[in-house]
Formats: C-alpha cells, sequence, structure tokens
C-alpha cells in the first residue's frame, strides 16, 4: 500500500471528492439534535464521514437531507460496506452546514449517486489505516490482515476497531486504496431497516416543526394573497395590544426566492402569534397585471402560442413533408396543470439572529442556499452563520427554497430572540412554488405498415428557469422530450415561454412529470391508431447502443435498459392475460434521473369512478444499495403521482390561489391505495437516482388504461371522466 505525507484537510479532498467539485473538510461538526454526545476522548476520526469510538461503535456523518427517501441509511450503508464495519454498531449523526462538504444540496434524486464513489473511497481509506495501525501493533504486514464486521484479525491476533481507531488517526493517510469486489459485498443489496426507525417511532426523532432553543420565541406572517403585492400600509394597533406579542415586523419581497411581502408576529407562543396575525389591517398593493390573472386566462394564452410555431429544441428530417405523406395522422392536445407539493410538515424554520452571528435549525434540502438568505437578510459572513439540518416531514422539491428562513430571519433580527417561524396547511397551499401549468399540440404521422414516422410536439408552459432568472426558458421544461429515445425519423420539439405571475419551481420529478404524461398517452394513441399493442408498439421503437443524454455524460443512455425493464414489467403484470370484467391494463416507461422504470396499471371504473387496483413497477437504477428503500422510493413516487392525477390542482382567480386546504386539494386516500408491486433490476452500474423516476409514467399508465377499459381518452389532468 503505498502511502503519501499530507495535512489532515489535504488527506480529505484525496479520498473524499465527490462529482462536481465536493471537497470535504475534516472538522465534524456537532448535530442540533445529538442527545448522546460522547467524550472526544474516547472518538477518533477516520476522514470525515467516520468517527470510531473506544467500544468499536462506529459513527458516520450524513452530508444530504432526508426528506423520508432514507439517505441517513443508504449512505453510511456505503461507507459501512468498504470500512468491513459491524452493522448492529453503526450510528448516524447528521452533518451540519459546513464549506467543506460542499454544496450540501439534496435534490434531483441525486443523493446515492453522487456520493456513491467519495463514501466508498472514505470507507476503505479508513479502513485501510485500521488495519495498518493493527498490522504495526501485531509487527505483521497489513497484507496478512483480514476485517469483517468490524473486528481485524491475524493469526491469532484479533482487535475489534475501537481497540487501534486512535493509533489509526496517528498514521499517515493512504494516497491510494482499492476498492471492494462487489461480488463480495455483504452490506450493500441487501434489505436494510432504516437506522433511525427506532426514534422515528418513539417520537425520538427531530423535525423542523419539533425544535426548541432555550429563549425562543414564536412567530407567524401574513403574506400577500396576490402574488407579487406589495404592503401599501398596515395598522397592527389591535395586534400590538394582544397578550404575548413582542414585536410585528414588516417584511418585503425579493423575488424570485423571497416572493411573499407580508407583515410579521413574534409572540410568546404559535398560537398567539397566529391570532395576532389575523388581527393586522393591511391595504396590499395588487398591481393590475397580477390581480386579473386567472388559470383561464393562463390557458388561453397557451392555446393561442401552441397553435403556431415555437422556438425549435430539436428538429430531425422533415416533419412537414412526413406528416403530409402519412398514411394515417393524429392530432391532440394536452394540458397538466400547476400543482402545490404540500408535504406533511408545513413550512418552518427556527433561527437566531445576534451581533456576533446567526444560528438555525432548518428542515431544509439545501443548507448552504438557506445560510445565503440568512446573510443576505443580516448582512453577515458566511462563516458567522450556523446551520443545523433537521429532518424534512416531506420535501418533493419544496424545501430547496430559502423563503421560509428569511422570514425567521427577519423576525428574529427584530426580536432579538431565536424565533421559531410555523406556517399553517393554508400557507402553505397558497403560497407555494408550484409544478408549471403547461399545454401541448401534438401531431403524428404513421406509414402504411403502421410505423410512427413522423411526430411534432409544440408546447407552452409559464416555466421554472423563466421565473427564477436562469439559463434557457426551456431548459427546466422540455426534459424526457428533447432526448426522447425512440427512434422516429421525422421529429420536431417547439417550445414556447408563457407568462404568469404565479411561483414555479421543481416538484417531484420536476418537467418529467408532465411530459411523460403527454408522450406517454400520445404513443398509446399512436398504438392504438397502428393497430398495435402499445408496449410491443413502443419497443419497436426502441434503437440498440448507448446515446449520450444532454448533460448525462457519465451515464449514457442504454436503449437495452429500457427494453428490459420494459420487457419485465410486461411478463410481471401478465399483460396480455384475462382480466376481471370491467377491469384494463395500461402501459407507461420513462427514463429520467438516469433510471429506468416501467409501470403497468389496472385499472376499473366503479361508480363513475377511477378506480386503481394494482401497479406493476419494474426499475433499473444501477446497483440497489439498499433494496427496501428503493422498493420504497418507487411507491411513494407512485403515491405521489397517483394523488395528483387523481385529484391536485391547482387553479388561479385574481393572481391569487384558490385552494386552501386538502378539502379542496385531495390526497390518496386508503381505500384508494392499488396494491404495488415493485421488481427491482439486479446490476452492478454505478447506482442512479431512485426518489423521483417512479412517479412519471403512473399518470399515463393509468389513463391509458382508462382508455383500454372506457375507450375514453383523458387528455387532461387531473382526471375527470366527465369532461
Amino acid at each position: 500500500m503505498s502511502v503519501t505525507k499530507v495535512n489532515r484537510r489535504e488527506f480529505v479532498k484525496l479520498t473524499s471528492a465527490a462529482a462536481g467539485g465536493l471537497l470535504l473538510g475534516l472538522s465534524l461538526p456537532a448535530c442540533a439534535d445529538d442527545k448522546k454526545k460522547e467524550s472526544s476522548e474516547n472518538l477518533s476520526e477516520l476522514g470525515a464521514f467516520v468517527q470510531v469510538a473506544t467500544d468499536g461503535t462506529v459513527t458516520i456523518f450524513v452530508s444530504k437531507s432526508d426528506m423520508g427517501q432514507g439517505v441517513r441509511t443508504t449512505l453510511p450503508m456505503i461507507v459501512a460496506e468498504e470500512l468491513d464495519a459491524d452493522w448492529k454498531k453503526v450510528k448516524i449523526r447528521q452533518a451540519s452546514l459546513d464549506k467543506k462538504f460542499g454544496r450540501m444540496g439534496t435534490g434531483g434524486s441525486s443523493s446515492t449517486r453522487t456520493m456513491w464513489m467519495p463514501l466508498r473511497q472514505a470507507g476503505a481509506t479508513a479502513r485501510a489505516m485500521l488495519v495498518s495501525a493493527a498490522a504495526a501493533k501485531w509487527g505483521v504486514d497489513p497484507k496478512q490482515c483480514a476485517v469483517a464486521n468490524g473486528v481485524i484479525t491475524s493469526g491469532t491476533h484479533k482487535a475489534h476497531f475501537g481497540e487501534v481507531a486512535a493509533a489509526a488517526a496517528k498514521l499517515e493517510v493512504p494516497k491510494d486504496v482499492a476498492l471492494k469486489d462487489p461480488a463480495k459485498f455483504t452490506i450493500i443489496g441487501r434489505k436494510t431497516d432504516r437506522l433511525d426507525n427506532t426514534d422515528n417511532v418513539l417520537g425520538n426523532a427531530q423535525y423542523g416543526i419539533d425544535v426548541k432553543v432555550p429563549g425562543m420565541l414564536y412567530g407567524a406572517v401574513l403574506r400577500a394573497p396576490v402574488f407579487g403585492a406589495r404592503v401599501a400600509s398596515f395598522d397592527a394597533t389591535k395586534a400590538k395590544a394582544m397578550p404575548g406579542v413582542r414585536e410585528v415586523v414588516k417584511i418585503d419581497a425579493t423575488p424570485p426566492l423571497q416572493p411573499w411581502a407580508g407583515v410579521g408576529v413574534v409572540a410568546d407562543s404559535t398560537w398567539q402569534a397566529l391570532k395576532a396575525r389575523d388581527a393586522i389591517e393591511v391595504k396590499w398593493d395588487t398591481g393590475k397585471a397580477a390581480a386579473s390573472e386567472t388559470s383561464a386566462s393562463l390557458r388561453k394564452e397557451m392555446d393561442e402560442l401552441v397553435s403556431k410555431e415555437g422556438k425549435r429544441l430539436r428538429n430531425d428530417g422533415d416533419v412537414d413533408a412526413a406528416l403530409a405523406s402519412a398514411a394515417k395522422k393524429l392530432e391532440a392536445s394536452y394540458e397538466v396543470p400547476y400543482l402545490a407539493h404540500a408535504p406533511m410538515e408545513p413550512m418552518n424554520a427556527t433561527v437566531s439572529v445576534t451581533s456576533d452571528g446567526a444560528e438555525a435549525w432548518l428542515p431544509t434540502q439545501f443548507a448552504d442556499w438557506s445560510a445565503g438568505s440568512i446573510a443576505e437578510v443580516t448582512g453577515l459572513k458566511p462563516e458567522q452563520i450556523k446551520v443545523h439540518v433537521t429532518l424534512l416531514g416531506g420535501g418533493f422539491g419544496r424545501r430547496a427554497f430559502p423563503d421560509f428562513t428569511a422570514e425567521a430571519t427577519h423576525l428574529s433580527k427584530a426580536a432579538g430572540k431565536p424565533v421559531h417561524v410555523q406556517w399553517t396547511r393554508e400557507d402553505d397551499m397558497q403560497h407555494d412554488y408550484y409544478r408549471p401549468h403547461s399545454v401541448h399540440r401534438l401531431a403524428a404521422g404513421l406509414d402504411a405498415d403502421g410505423h410512427l414516422v413522423a411526430y411534432r410536439h409544440r408546447f407552452a408552459s409559464a416555466g421554472i428557469n423563466a421565473y427564477m432568472k436562469r439559463g434557457e426558458a426551456h431548459e427546466s421544461e422540455a426534459g424526457g422530450i428533447d432526448d426522447l429515445p425512440h427512434a422516429i425519423p421525422n421529429f420536431r420539439l417547439e417550445y414556447a415561454a408563457a407568462n404568469s405571475v404565479v411561483p414555479r419551481g421543481w416538484w417531484r420529478s420536476v418537467e418529467n412529470s408532465g411530459n411523460a404524461f403527454v408522450v406517454q398517452s400520445f404513443l398509446d394513441e399512436a398504438a392504438h391508431a397502428a393497430g398495435k399493442d402499445p408496449i410491443e408498439f413502443q419497443l419497436a421503437m426502441l434503437p440498440s447502443g448507448k446515446t449520450d443524454a444532454k448533460g448525462q455524460k457519465d451515464y449514457p443512455f442504454e436503449s437495452d435498459r429500457l427494453r428490459h425493464v420494459i420487457e419485465l414489467v410486461r411478463d410481471r403484470s401478465a399483460w396480455g392475460k384475462p382480466l376481471p370484467a370491467g377491469h384494463a391494463r395500461g402501459f407507461a416507461a420513462w427514463w429520467s434521473f438516469v433510471s429506468y422504470v416501467a409501470e403497468v396499471a389496472e385499472v376499473s371504473i366503479e361508480k363513475g369512478e377511477v378506480r386503481v387496483h394494482r401497479v406493476t413497477c419494474v426499475v433499473d437504477c444501477g446497483t440497489p444499495v439498499n433494496p427496501d428503500g428503493i422498493a420504497a422510493q418507487m411507491e411513494g413516487g407512485i403515491v405521489y403521482g397517483l394523488t395528483a392525477a387523481l385529484g391536485g390542482e391547482i387553479t388561479i382567480d385574481g393572481g391569487r390561489v384558490v385552494q386552501s386546504n386538502f378539502h379542496e386539494y385531495p390526497l390518496l386516500t386508503i381505500r384508494q391505495m392499488p396494491v404495488v408491486d415493485v421488481h427491482i433490476v439486479p446490476s452492478t452500474a454505478k447506482p442512479t437516482g431512485t426518489g423521483e423516476p417512479g412517479l412519471p409514467p403512473i399518470a399515463p399508465a393509468v389513463t391509458n388504461a382508462i382508455f383500454a377499459a372506457t375507450g375514453k381518452r383523458i387528455r387532461r389532468l387531473p382526471i375527470d371522466l366527465k369532461a
């Protein structure tokens, strides 16, 4: 084993550099909810991710946020595998914000994919150091040592990690370490219960809503009901006279990251803050443009945009000529609505601003982005700001944004005390960053043999990039269509940006959620028009080999992997075999977050309502680190997507959201929940995303099944059989 002399900070850069320039430092940050701190004298640090206690307990730090996807188990499994740790002695600790961890962002189904190699290297490096320490103690060659379950052996010698950890931490750090042969994995690939299950069941887990710090006050904000409105004036006389009220603070909007102007209240309890908020009288400057926007006006604008040619994003062959000469031509219009994230834990944040700095306890997907928001409000330097990441009661992209953190910062700055700002469900529903509303107009041409020879796709949306003022407007909207893998000789994709005052943001699977519904539904239409089986129709269109995908050079599209999940779902779902009377199956497949997913839904119509009985899901996500977690994420994506397909819709009237709570934005009930069969493709390829890829195929699988059962096409979501 070669060694090189480096300082401790360089060690982590050498052994733990992640994709995208992630550089990890050594000093290990404390966690706000760590209730059982051990004496530093009993701990030895072996890199940024690993601590070993004298009793052999291994603590692994997690630098990603856990909003239910289970990274606080999956990521430690990677480290523990290469470390050869005893899984029963592994503990986790959530990392607080520190620049040595690089960008602490959690989104895009990227946690396992981007941390796979850095964490393997971190575990292997710590293992090599422990082995070297044991070998030196026994006077043997490290190559003569074996490691299993946290115990190092050589001949008659035996020591658990804790016995040699202190000596290992003093050794020179190996520059290159060998990684395990995947065939020898004993932790990765096995169904594993989450490490924090016990804390979750017993109520010991700390979510943002649970945070309590000494001297803490409570805040609530009266936000502008109309998007883009400003506070013209306000009267807080009644609010200030109410018991427990400490401060009333005007908050200006700074879009796009803090789009809500409002008036905040600081009080001795959340209830007092909410009651005082209701007593504030505000005159809003709404602006004529904002107050005039409705869902109908936006739909009309987008209908007009797709009636003419838009910006060409892809143009293969001669679409116009191919359509003109096609033996059969199809045309259809599709629409998907604005959607709210609606996580179970409404937005909240706890921030303490002092003259010396700021400290925050946040259920955030992007701790560094939140810290930037605190700096903007306070003028503090980055090194003066501490951010502790709590568990997130759902995120789905909503908790990437720092608006709720900025509010708590404003109120703490005014009060001079720590302040916990709590949103209500109504606040959350009506002040979101919504999944964009979009309208699509498609045309397709079939030849005499039923082959798809022409495809034209025009669509318009008020998109995410346009709202966030970043990049090209289409770049946040065209995913999954611009790199559609099917071999269609004449293909054109066009896009037009619509105008809207509504804040837009990343919703679970982002643009893939709507685009998969449109494309997979229309391909199903084409298959039926051609008189062909929908699955066989799409299989025949898949090319062979690998294709570089935009932005995914390390993960080229592999048509054989998509083909395989489609063939597997056909077989596992008993596609084509008889069903009970009134039942039918629908199929859809999609490639997103560099994973391949195919789904078949079994559906019937009962008393005029859609009943989804069973969903068969096949996923290829590379090496399945924790199959149990992967299955849970496929199930979760299906539930989330099915909820939206059956009842999810945010509508705008007068520049404001109509829906206020779950009675108007219904969740999937237990009665509506289908049986979900998840099948994971065995693989030794690099792990890919799992948090989002299960969602895009579910809506088209269901609507295609509705067509098979009833002959009725669903071209607009949410599903309305009467439309």
